[in-house]
């Protein structure tokens, strides 16, 4: 596809990947349109705030913007927002929203995003049951977050704690329910899974671990929610974290091939080469992982993605991948992740779990693949550093706190 051939780039998705393609293809100075369709009514905006400062009601929707809405118009980009794109003519290049219109293009982004797993339980369908994905599900759960309110939040991940965490600095009672043996059980090790569950249960939260969700109890309300094994846990909310799937609907009607999310290239470009997929519903293969093919739900991921692409349509040098990295807030905690800890075998800790900050690095025949940095920002940046450029500290060195990170990173080889 020659740079000179695009003249209409049409986005599909107006989360944080669409929105940074818009944007990066303007300041590298495309001049052809570009149309960003979201269905959503928002602008583009930050999810991660979602389950934090967003459901404490410390951040407005006008702050959760990415950029305000009047830029958008000023970039000479057609926001189109509430709109659900319902087919794609690959071979008319077009796509068509519903109601009928249809929109031609050059080159199509796919950045589609991820729907938010539903439980398949009776009961689910009853009011106080709620998904948590968008700014409309937090507005929708807010009025009964109240002090006291019996809070069960199925699924201990990032987005379950999260939310177990603010409800508890909000003044209620929480359970959380988690079908795996320890939290965060797909995300990181065992060791900081430990520590992460001492700092809830501290807190006052009840944790069923190894419970399975059999029943949501209810007539017209949710009452509560039975367990496979019987027990039954009083309920006046309940909030399904139980993970995401890719959204892939439109990818596969159009037959673009799809694994774990929409297969594309480094380039992010899928079997069509006119077509481009980003963020949580793409997968790709990443330098920094042997080009092993990674769909990753991330900010950064998200970004890069745009970053990528924009580079590809406008024919500029490739753009240089950055290790992936993710953050979660929990209390006063910040945990900082940087690579992908799968495969390791062994673990080096900096510093003491019982200070409540710390940092855990993981390691693979030798080398350093990942860090947890918990409330120890200088060691997460030095460790994504090193993990960007294929350096390595060994775990019997970088255990050793009298030296300090920047002076390790320096010498690292």
């Amino acid at each position: 596809m020659n740079r000179d051939e695009i003249k209409r780039v049409v986005i599909i998705g107006a989360g944080q990947a669409g929105a940074e393609t818009a944007q990066r293809l303007r300041q590298g100075g495309f001049s052809g349109e570009i149309v960003l369709i979201g269905e959503e009514s928002a602008p583009p905006y930050q999810r991660p705030p979602l389950s934090k400062k967003y459901l404490s009601g410390d951040l407005s929707m006008e702050r959760l913007l990415l950029r305000p809405a009047s830029v958008y118009a000023e970039e000479n980009v057609a926001l189109l927002t509430g709109v659900r794109v319902v087919w794609i003519d690959r071979a008319g290049k077009r796509v068509r929203i519903e109601g009928g219109r249809e929109l031609p293009y050059d080159a199509l982004v796919l950045a589609t995003g991820a729907r938010p797993r539903k439980l398949s339980l009776s009961g689910a369908d009853l009011a106080g049951v709620h998904l948590f994905r968008t700014a409309a599900d937090v507005d929708a759960i807010r009025p009964s977050f109240a002090p006291g309110a019996k809070l069960v939040v199925v699924g201990a991940g990032y987005i379950g704690l999260e939310v177990a965490a603010v409800a508890r600095q909000s003044g209620l009672d929480v359970c959380v329910v988690e079908t795996a043996v320890r939290p965060l059980a797909r995300v990181t090790s065992p060791e900081v899974a430990g520590f992460f569950l001492d700092e809830h249960t501290a807190q006052g939260v009840r944790f069923v671990l190894g419970g399975q969700p059999a029943l949501i109890k209810g007539v017209d309300q949710v009452t509560g929610v039975r367990l496979a094994d019987g027990t039954e846990i009083p309920a006046d909310i309940v909030i399904a974290g139980i993970g995401v799937n890719p959204e892939t609907t439109l990818a596969q009607h159009c037959n673009l091939p799809i694994g774990n999310g929409i297969v594309t290239d480094r380039q992010c470009r899928t079997a069509d080469p006119a077509i481009f997929a980003i963020g949580d519903c793409a997968s790709r293969p990443m330098t920094h992982y042997q080009d092993r093919p990674c769909r990753l739900e991330s900010v950064h991921n998200a970004v890069e993605g745009g970053r990528i692409v924009a580079a590809a349509i406008l024919g500029s040098a490739p753009y240089v991948e950055e290790a992936p990295w993710f953050w979660s807030d929990q209390y006063d905690l910040k945990l900082q992740i940087a690579g992908l800890f799968q495969d390791y075998d062994q673990i080096a800790l900096r510093g003491a779990m019982s200070d409540r900050a710390f940092a855990t690095f993981y390691y693979k025949a030798g080398r350093l693949i990942a860090v947890d940095a918990v409330n120890r920002p200088g060691e997460f940046l030095g460790a994504k550093m090193l993990i960007q450029s294929g350096r390595s500290i060994p775990p019997e060195t970088i255990v050793d706190v009298s030296r300090p990170m920047k002076e390790l990173v320096a010498a690292a080889t």
